[in-house]
This record gives structure tokens, sequence and C-alpha cells, in this order.
């Protein structure tokens, strides 16, 4: 192998090959105001010097543990029980990488097995994969999932599933001969009569998020039934806090059911990483991707695990892959089983309860100021979207807010243009009742 280092000639070939024309252009999708030109790094440092330096930068920045947050949008800031922590960071679940070899992986199995089964019960589905990469990227493999199943070639999703989700199931589906054809919203949900009026017989599945973008509660039920009478798949991606109230997916018909589930005891960590969750019903068992972990006995009758489902590029022929996925979040994983067994089913009720509560007080005192309306009349679990009535705009507030420890409402504009003067509120068991009474007392201010 040629470890030469690159000369200059060799990176602008490389820079050429993909149409840049210089290593700043790279940069060119980040502000300039955030860029770090140098870190003025002096040379000779000893160990604890560079220890010193490096602590000091880090202190530039500010953690979410400082700031009252109120932002949601896919990435809400949750609890994390020090047992997560704890158990997560042990030698023994740190080291390990592949459990190819049955044998040598019992632990890393048996956890794999544990934590399909607690992904089944919590969504009421019959089969968890052993997790892909994100909720996003969850969502796209549903989408070809449908694809592939049904043999039609167009696909419906409501556009306040998240935008981001979106954008990831069009580029999933990019090589498919399919179409991806939008659904309106009526007052913030799915518009069923739109719906109705899309679907025929080339439809392969109805895509829906539940709680959606905006925090409203679609009607799911009504949508999948829909969808089943003209033979498509009923695809929904779900909040997993939301599912200790909410009907679980396979309650209302669901054959795919995905999700993010960095909720369950992972940190926020600057936007990643995610934990993907896929389940299915028995019927398309054979079709996932990724793996499935599986309980057997082994030659002297004692309960052991093994993989019992592989259907990876790396392992078959190219052509009978259903994903190009290549590895897991396994220690996400990790951290979720550790989650909800320290919760348990009643614990996880009380935390979706505790999430629903913090939204709706804080709703209602937001509407209590007269400046602030919701943007729909719609259910929601722990956030929603508000109009700002007022003459300041929703990044003045922010920003006023922001000098006082106050991570304010998203603006939505960006993606919803129809609604500039809206933004996303959510209030998780990580928001006290000071958090809220500050808020409001700044508000007020303005």
């Amino acid at each position: 192998m040629d470890y030469t280092p690159h000369t200059d000639a060799d990176i602008q070939d490389m820079l050429q090959t993909i149409g840049v024309g210089s290593p700043e252009d790279l940069l060119a999708e980040i502000p300039q105001e955030v860029r770090c030109r140098s870190l003025n790094v002096p040379a000779g440092l000893s160990e604890t010097e560079v220890l010193t330096l490096c602590e000091q930068l880090a202190a530039s920045n500010r953690s979410m543990h400082e700031f009252a947050s109120f932002l949601g949008f896919g990435a809400a800031h949750h609890a994390i029980p020090t047992i997560v922590d704890a158990l997560s960071a042990r030698g023994e679940w740190l080291t390990p990488y592949t459990p190819y070899q049955a044998e040598a992986s019992q632990g890393t199995l048996q956890m794999i097995y544990e934590f399909q089964t607690m992904i089944c019960e919590l969504m009421g589905m019959e089969v968890a994969n052993a997790s892909l990469y994100d909720g996003a990227s969850a969502l796209a493999e549903a989408a070809t999932l449908a694809l592939r199943v049904t043999g039609r070639r167009r696909l419906l999703i409501g556009e306040t599933v998240h935008p981001h989700y979106r954008q990831v199931v069009s580029t999933y589906v990019s090589g498919f001969p399919c179409v991806v054809q939008e659904l309106p919203a009526a007052s913030g949900v799915a518009d069923l009569e739109a719906l109705s009026a899309a679907l025929n017989d080339d439809v392969a599945a109805v895509i829906l998020q539940q709680p959606n973008v905006f925090g409203c509660l679609e009607p799911m039920e009504q949508a999948v039934a829909a969808a089943h009478q003209v033979g498509a798949l009923g695809v929904a991606s779900v909040s997993p806090i939301s599912l200790g109230l909410l009907q679980p997916p396979g309650a209302y018909g669901a054959d795919i059911a995905t999700a993010e589930g960095r909720s369950l005891g992972s940190p926020v960590a600057y936007g990643g990483p995610g934990l993907g969750l896929l389940t299915t019903t028995q019927a398309l068992l054979r079709k996932i991707p990724g793996r499935i972990a599986g309980c057997t006995v082994d030659q002297s009758g004692r309960r052991s695990f093994t993989l019992t489902l592989q259907t990876r590029e790396q392992h078959i022929r190219r052509e009978k892959a259903t994903s190009n996925v290549c590895t897991n979040e396994g220690w996400l994983c990790l951290r979720a089983t550790i989650f909800l067994s320290f919760l348990g089913p009643e614990g996880f009720r009380e935390l979706a309860q505790l999430n629903a509560q913090k939204a709706h007080e804080l709703h209602s005192r937001l509407v209590e100021l007269g400046f602030m309306k919701p943007l729909f009349d719609q259910p929601f679990f722990h956030e929603f979207a508000m109009r700002c009535l007022n003459d300041h705009t929703v990044e003045e507030i922010n920003r006023k807010l922001l000098r006082q420890g106050l991570i304010g409402g998203l603006p939505i504009g960006r993606w919803y243009p129809h609604h500039p003067d809206a933004s996303l509120w959510c209030a998780t068991e990580t928001i006290a009742q000071t958090d809220i009474d500050r808020l409001i007392d700044a508000l007020k201010r303005l």
C-alpha cells in the first residue's frame, strides 16, 4: 500500500474530480462568523500545558445543562439516568465490535436480543432489527422496503413529516424508478381528503409522522386504513417517548414503524449520533434491512444467542442484499436497553406524562402572554407551533432570550415559508417550573 503523502498536484486533481476549486470552497456552507481561523497553539508545549489549553478552548462551548432549552424538531433535550452512563462505559461493552462469532459474543448478542424485544413491545410490532443509523435513514429504509415488497412505484409522504427525513427519503430512493409525492396538510395534519384522492393501485406506501413535525397528532388509524384499501403499506415514524401515552403503531395497523431512538438514554451531542429504530410485521421479516439476533440452545441444551438474519451485501450476493448499511448503532442500542430496563413500563409511562404536562403548561403560559397564538388547534404531545403577533421576529426574541440563559422556540419559516412568523416550542422532563417562569418573565419584558 502506498503511504506517500499527497502533493499539491494530487490535491488539485482530487478537488477537480469533485468539482471544487479550492479547499476553502469545501467550507462554503459554514457561516464565516462561526469558523475558527486559527487555534493559536504555541510550539513546544508540555503535555500538561496542552491539556490546560484544550480545557480553555473547550470552555468556550456552552453545555445544554447551562441553558433551559425549549428546542425540539427531532433533537429535544432529555434526561439520562446516571446508571446508563455507568453501565455502558464498562470495558466489555465499549471494546467489542462485531458479534459475528456467536461463541465469543454471547453478551453482545443477548443485549441485542433484549433490545429488539423491548422495541417490539414499545412499538406494538412483531419484528425489530438491530438498529440503523438514525431516524431519517430508518424511514428511508422503510420506504425502499415498501418499494421492494409491493413492486409499486409511488410513495405518498406527508409534508408534515420532518423536512430532513423527507430529504433523506428522496435521496435514498433516487436510484429507484419511483415518484415521491408529498401530501398537503390541513390545519397542521395530513389532509385525509387529499390522501384519498392520491391513493390508487400504484402507491407503495403512505408515510406519516406521529407526532408530526409541528407536534400535532396525526389521524394515523384512518390514514393506514386508507392505504390498506388499495394494497399499500402504512409507514409510521414515531417519537419513542410519546409511546408511553399514545397508541403504538401496531395498534393502528402500521406495516412498518420507525423512530429516532436517541431520546432513549443518549445525549443530543451536537445533533448526533442517532439511533435508527425499524420494526415491521412478521410478514416482512425476510425483507427488512440490517440484522436480527435470535435465541436458541447450544449442543448442551443451554440458552444461547446468535445472529439469525444478516441481509447485507457483505454476506450475500449484491443483487439479493436489502440494504447497503454495513453497521449498526450497537452502543446506543445498549444505552436504550439499559434506559428502558431501568424505567420499566410504569416509569416510562410517567416519563411520557411528565413531558406532556410540561408542554401543555408551557403552551398555556405562552398563550396567556397575548402576543403568541397557537399556529394550529390540534392535540399535541410535548411540542407545538406558535405564531408571534407582535413586531419582534422570532430570531430577535431568541437572541434576547439567549442572553438570559434561555433557548427559545425554533423558527420554522426556513422549511415552511408560508409560516414566516412561526416557531416550534418543546418542553421535556428537563424543563423545571422555574425555567418556564423565567421564560415567561423574559418574554413579558419584551
